[in-house]
């Protein structure tokens, strides 16, 4: 049977970045907010090792923005999420799961305050933009919501401190987690952030000229070459390591963020006005979730592709079911992500994962693994 192809397309947008991914000699992409997301280089596994080691440069420019701006701006962002943003300040990210009226998770970005008037939302795999428009029309507010150009660059792994110290200079080291900068780069600022979708520690530049990027692009390899610097990507391995959920894979909009195991995002004793208080503050007076997230780990020297949602057993009944999983090198067992019932949840719990490959014993645990 031959292998499946993309066929990319006009709906399948290109970045900035594309045609140095493809020089790099990317083996495969996913399709991530209409756009191209590079899905490994040399191959998942040898690209997990390397990111863990050194640093990669990953083109993230799927990552799409939807800036808020205007007086109604702050107000927007609020009813979309649980999380009280009265306390973020500007130069701030902010974790925050987007909700709809009936807590239903819509996804789960990155907010960034730029000013007390203007947000970027960097968003995850859903058309986030569309959702923040009809709320800004159907409740009439006074503020603009569109997709701005653009296309962030992800600097990552535990030598990225020394590699953005060469081009942005020595106070890049000094930006918190979560906290971003403007550093300037031939003469153009660009919004610079310590976050990053692993583990492994690095920043994500927020790239707003198309020409500056690229040259900032060619410029990271140029001065990381003793760095041992590679094109990477989001690492399979490395995200379910590390506790990192894929909105689309392990959560969706039929989970609410309670569920999802984030309900320290979810502030329910503030005064701050969210769309979905009434429905979240039912899930808690009702018990709680009846299903979380959990993680398993499981026999085998290698699992399949996680394609479709496993069933998870326990006593020989579906409790649940495993939306991500792979082989972890570092820890010598497959793991994954499962959304498992309360009945079956605690740490420990024995369960059978019934995979493409055959069934696999394997057991509840904490998340994150590492």
């Amino acid at each position: 049977m031959s292998t499946p192809i993309l066929a990319a397309s006009r709906r399948t947008r290109r970045t900035p970045f594309s045609t140095r991914v493809e020089a790099a000699g990317v083996k495969g992409y996913t399709v991530y907010n209409h756009m191209l997301l590079p899905t490994a280089f040399r191959s998942v596994v040898e690209d997990y090792h390397h990111l863990k080691q050194h640093v990669q440069v990953w083109d993230v420019g799927c990552e799409r923005q939807v800036e808020l701006a205007g007086p109604d701006a702050a107000r927007l962002a609020q009813l979309m999420t649980p999380r009280n943003l009265g306390k973020v300040v500007v130069g701030q990210c902010a974790y925050v799961p987007l909700v709809d009226e009936a807590g239903r998770m819509i996804n789960d970005p990155v907010l960034l305050k730029l000013a007390e008037d203007r947000f970027w939302i960097s968003v995850a795999d859903s058309d986030v933009v569309l959702w923040a428009k009809g709320l800004a029309f159907g409740l009439g507010l006074d503020v603009a919501v569109f997709e701005p150009d653009v296309w962030p660059l992800g600097i990552q792994g535990p030598r990225s401190d020394d590699l953005a110290a060469r081009i942005f200079g020595e106070e890049v080291r000094a930006i918190r987690f979560f906290r971003f900068a403007e550093l300037a780069f031939e003469g153009h600022d660009f919004v610079v952030a310590r976050s990053g979708w692993s583990k492994q520690g690095g920043f994500e530049v927020y790239v707003d000229d198309a020409e500056k990027g690229q040259a900032l692009y060619d410029a990271l390899f140029a001065a990381g070459q003793d760095l041992q610097v590679h094109a990477g990507c989001p690492n399979l391995i490395e995200r379910i390591e590390g506790g990192l959920y894929s909105y689309g894979n392990d959560m969706t909009i039929e989970h609410n963020p309670l569920e999802c195991g984030l309900e320290k995002y979810c502030r329910l004793d503030g005064d701050h006005d969210f769309m979905a208080r009434a429905a979240l503050e039912k899930i808690v007076a009702d018990g709680g979730p009846q299903r979380q997230m959990r993680g398993v780990t499981f026999e085998g020297d290698d699992c399949p592709a996680c394609v479709e949602a496993w069933p998870l057993l326990a006593n020989g009944h579906v409790v649940g079911s495993v939306t991500s999983a792979a082989y972890s090198p570092d820890l010598s067992t497959n793991i994954g992500f499962a959304m498992v019932d309360r009945s079956a949840w605690d740490i420990g719990r024995e369960v059978t994962i019934e995979t493409p490959a055959g069934n696999r014993q394997g057991k509840v645990a904490a998340i994150p693994f590492i």
